[in-house]
């Protein structure tokens, strides 16, 4: 069953990719994909889809038009999520100084961290649709951190000896955290301490 849904999520996108939409189309797909994004994040992918439709000022017909199944939805709201992520670490590098930008985008981070949990019933149907659509965004993601890290050691606002590889399993391990009420303001706590031990020390050479 989950073998002929996903061959069908995947047959609905490439049909909808070949038809370019109107300007009010557009701000219709783009207002509810933002408004699934949070409504998954805070109730679990099994959010009322009237819900998001009503949310988003549209009809549930115009959900479905955009969006025919659930799961169709599910990948544009984690593709949405993702890239966003990705586009926040040049924005946040060009504005903030390096630690400081590194601090947000991990804030960040764990925006994108609470839409997935929403989102994991689903997404792991879509990869059987789509395998590479993990690996290739986690690559994405993985070199975004990476430059913001570079970039703050280079100019000594954290320690010399940090690996972008380490910041990131200390950040994937807040997934796996109980899914709490407090659960967010708990993972910002713990990037908060993790950006204090990334400074401490900061401006001196590693040893060897």
């Amino acid at each position: 069953m989950e073998k002929k849904l996903a061959e069908t999520v995947t047959a609905e996108q490439n049909a909808a990719k070949a038809k370019p939409l109107r300007a009010d189309a557009r701000r219709n797909r783009d207002r509810l994909v933002e408004i699934a994004a949070a409504a998954f994040a805070e109730h679990g992918v099994d959010t009322s889809l009237e819900g998001i439709a009503r949310r988003a000022g549209v009809g549930i017909g115009t959900l479905y038009r955009h969006f025919p199944t659930r799961e169709h939805l599910v990948e544009v709201v984690y593709r949405r999520e993702a890239e966003g992520l990705c586009a926040a670490a040049g924005e946040l590098a060009a504005r903030l100084p390096s630690d400081a930008a590194l601090e947000e985008w991990m804030r960040r981070f764990i925006d994108y961290i609470a839409t997935k949990r929403g989102l994991a019933a689903s997404l792991r149907i879509l990869m059987t649709a789509n395998s590479t659509l993990f690996s290739d965004t986690w690559q994405r993601v993985s070199q975004s951190l990476r430059q913001l890290v570079e970039a703050a050691v280079a100019d000594g606002t954290i320690r010399g000896d940090v690996d972008a590889t380490d910041v990131l399993h200390a950040l994937s391990g807040i997934y796996s955290a109980p899914d709490t009420p407090e659960w967010r303001d708990r993972s910002r706590r713990l990037v908060k301490l993790l950006m204090d031990g990334l400074r401490f020390g900061a401006g001196t050479a590693p040893k060897d």
